[in-house]
């Protein structure tokens, strides 16, 4: 069952979705109905790894369109602390404004990649590069738009689901139905955990409709996708739907993890996204990024 969450199946907030084809992720861009109000989610900082060259092109199509339409950036909001891109929200933030938030967990995404990427003392471990931390269920707002988010760890500790009137944005809690769920394998995932959470997004009302980070058109076998139902995953999703037990999730789950690779920006995107989407500075305050050998 789920705590007395401030549901509101009524309420239909306009969903902008931008899809970046590098690193399959979605972007959302989610507007109250009754004012110009919006909240930026999961935004993307574009990323050469071969030539260390960041861009905003994928950001700019964003605020290109918030613009074009008048939208008042109030929230860009990170559902975890990504491993598969980096975060444009700083970017975002100095062109259209808007608050930075995150869950509270990410203190102990900080204390654990802090050590694997040997960050010093200038590097804070209490989450203050962000305007906010979440709590599970707490309650803001988008305009007039009332959302709350829920603490959903498994994937990573800081994962959370926000939801927004009759719409989830859930993170890599999920995926769409013939693709399971993310993986559980990382430094402070737990698949257990995972299991536990993705039961959460289940108990949300039937017509709920559930919003992907990632789509890989499974595997090439259809067009991308990013939107189905709490229906939908509850009956039909590969890795937890028709009743599949705790137990046998972890069996699968585990199995499946030690066959998967590093995602390929797994490096650079935690020593960013971690800071809020800021690119960390050598001592002479140039962008630098370090490669640790055998951590993972």
């Amino acid at each position: 069952m789920l705590p007395n969450y401030p549901i509101d199946m009524s309420v239909e907030p306009e969903v902008t979705p931008f899809f970046d084809e590098v690193t399959n992720t979605v972007t959302y861009i989610v507007k109250d109905p009754e004012s110009k109000a919006c909240a930026v989610i999961d935004s993307v900082m574009d990323f050469d790894q071969a030539s260390g060259r960041i861009g905003f092109e994928q950001a700019d199509k964003a605020i290109g369109y918030i613009r074009s339409v008048g939208l008042e950036v109030q929230w860009i909001i990170e559902t975890h602390v990504h491993a598969d891109h980096l975060s444009a929200a700083p970017y975002i933030q100095q062109k259209v404004g808007g608050k930075i938030g995150i869950g509270e967990k990410v203190l102990e995404v900080q204390e654990v990649f802090g050590k694997v990427f040997n960050e010093g003392t200038e590097f804070r471990r209490d989450g203050s590069q962000f305007d906010r931390l979440f709590k599970d269920g707490d309650v803001y707002q988008i305009g007039k738009l009332a959302a709350f988010a829920i603490a959903t760890p498994g994937h990573t500790p800081a994962c959370m689901v926000h939801v927004v009137g009759d719409a989830a944005f859930v993170g890599d809690t999920l995926f769409m139905p013939d693709s399971g769920s993310a993986r559980a394998d990382f430094p402070g995932g737990d698949a257990g955990l995972l299991f536990d959470s993705i039961q959460k997004v289940l108990a949300l009302p039937d017509e709920m409709r559930l919003f992907m980070c990632h789509d890989y058109g499974a595997g090439g076998s259809r067009e991308m996708s990013w939107e189905t139902t709490v229906a939908e995953e509850r009956d039909s999703n590969i890795h937890v739907g028709k009743g599949m037990s705790r137990e046998a999730f972890v069996k699968l789950r585990t199995e499946r993890d030690a066959t998967l690779a590093m995602p390929k920006l797994i490096l650079p995107s935690l020593q960013v996204n971690m800071r809020a989407g800021e690119v960390p500075k050598d001592d002479d305050g140039a962008p630098m990024l370090k490669l640790p050998i055998n951590r993972f």
